[in-house]
Formats: C-alpha cells, sequence, structure tokens
C-alpha cells in the first residue's frame, strides 16, 4: 500500500510529568497510515499516558504531538472527528439501548447519515440481534462488539486501542482482530494498539515500541526484537525487557 510522507501520528520530544513523577520522558517516533504500531510495557511504562496525549486528552508537559499533520495541542479539535479509540474498560451509559449510544457517538463525530452508518455496522458487526438491547444487559463479547462499533462509526484514519481483546473467549477475539485488520486494509488507517497479549501483538503489528519508565527500550518489528533477544516468542522478549535483562542476542 502507498503511503502518504505524513505520519499518521508522529511524537517529538514528548515528556509528561505528574508533580514530581516523570511518566512520559522524552518519547519521538512516528507511525505511518495504513499500518500497526503496539505500544508496549509493565505497569507503570507510560503506555496509557502516551495515548491520552496523542489523543488530545492530556497535555503533555513538554514536546509535540502531531496526529494527521495536526498540532494536538493547539488545533486538536480540527483532527478529532478523523481518530477514534475503543477500549472494553471504558463502559458505555447502561440504560442506553446499543442503537442509542452509537446515535449518541455518531452525532458527536458529525457522521452525516447516522442511520444508514448504524445499519451498516451493525450488518458488518453482527449486531442486529442486540441493536435494541440495553448497553448493560450485554455479556462481554456483545460489549467488545459493541465498542468496536462505536470506535469504527467516523470511518477513522487513525485508531488508538486499549486492550481490545481483554477477557474475551478466542473465537470472539479472533474474529475482533480479523475486523480490524480488514479495516485498517481497506481504509489505509493507522492503529496504535496498547495490549499485554504478546499473541496478538505478533499477529497485527508490523512494529513494536517497548516502553521503561517513560522510555523507548526498543523499536522493532515483533520478527527482529524476537531475532534480537535470542527467544521463541514475543512475551519472552516482554519478560527481558520489563526484568532489564537487556542484553540482545547478536
Amino acid at each position: 500500500m502507498t503511503q502518504d510522507a505524513t505520519p499518521a501520528i508522529e511524537v517529538r520530544s514528548l515528556v509528561k510529568n505528574y508533580g514530581e513523577v516523570r511518566a512520559v520522558d522524552g518519547l519521538s517516533f512516528a507511525i505511518p497510515a495504513g499500518s500497526t504500531t503496539a505500544l508496549l510495557g509493565g505497569n507503570g511504562a507510560g503506555k496509557s499516558t502516551t495515548i491520552g496525549m496523542v489523543m488530545g486528552l492530556v497535555l503533555p508537559t513538554s514536546g509535540e504531538v502531531r496526529v494527521l499533520g495536526t498540532d494536538m495541542i493547539t488545533r486538536r479539535h480540527d483532527v478529532l472527528h478523523r481518530m477514534n479509540f475503543e477500549s472494553p474498560y471504558v463502559d458505555m451509559p447502561h440504560r442506553l439501548t446499543v442503537r442509542q449510544n452509537l446515535r449518541v457517538f455518531a452525532l458527536l463525530y458529525g457522521v452525516s447519515d447516522v442511520a444508514a452508518r448504524i445499519a451498516a455496522l451493525a450488518a458488518d458487526l453482527d449486531l442486529k440481534d442486540f441493536i435494541d438491547r440495553p448497553s448493560g444487559k450485554l455479556s462481554a463479547g456483545q460489549k467488545t462488539r459493541v465498542a468496536l462499533a462505536k470506535a469504527l462509526i467516523n470511518e477513522p484514519e487513525v485508531m488508538l486501542l486499549d486492550e481490545p481483546t481483554a477477557s474475551l473467549d478466542p473465537d470472539t477475539a479472533d474474529w475482533i482482530r480479523s475486523h480490524l485488520e480488514r479495516y485498517r486494509d481497506r481504509k489505509g488507517a493507522a492503529i496504535l494498539l496498547a495490549s499485554h497479549n504478546m499473541g496478538e501483538v505478533e499477529r497485527l503489528c508490523d512494529r513494536v515500541i517497548m516502553l521503561k519508565k517513560g522510555r523507548i527500550e526498543d523499536d522493532a518489528a515483533p520478527a527482529e526484537l524476537i531475532r534480537r533477544y535470542g527467544r521463541s516468542n514475543l512475551e519472552e522478549v516482554f519478560l527481558d525487557v520489563a526484568r532489564g535483562r537487556r542484553e540482545a542476542a547478536e
């Protein structure tokens, strides 16, 4: 796929302090359109803070964040309608039906034909059997499908995903991953993924950025990281980085 010269996401010398604690310490990276990049690290590594700054929800202490060429610190409202976010840890209002929730988000994102877009997602993501059920009455798998529908409601060019298949059975998780792959390839979207499922990262991601204490510890394709550390899978690499076993195999 031909990729635009302008990165979908660009971070330069990004720093975030919370009082005396430096959560993010000078991150710089660029993510092209049509790719999937994982942001990995243990608890407290700076993943959620970094994603929050890319989304424009967290103000950096210093540094730059640009999404689709737009400065997220000063002009984020110009580009928010071209982005979206998905996490199973963020609940929709329980009393609203699935259709009502999707309608609210469609209006927030400025979707032009709301009813048609919801109907297309209901067919594509197999929501029809529970589209008019209160969101609080859904199973874990159904909630994840609805969260994905919300993330796709505006057909985003940039998707930020936080543990998109957490707590799902293998069949449903595989279905979600397959749909994300198809969407990325069809739309040329850029995906930034935070996950603790290393098998998922190996499958979905072209690139892995390993964080530790707010800094980039390593940055390469999954297969290259596995080779570099002399390991058999990405989970073993993750443990090496998390536990300070930094010496890579030559």
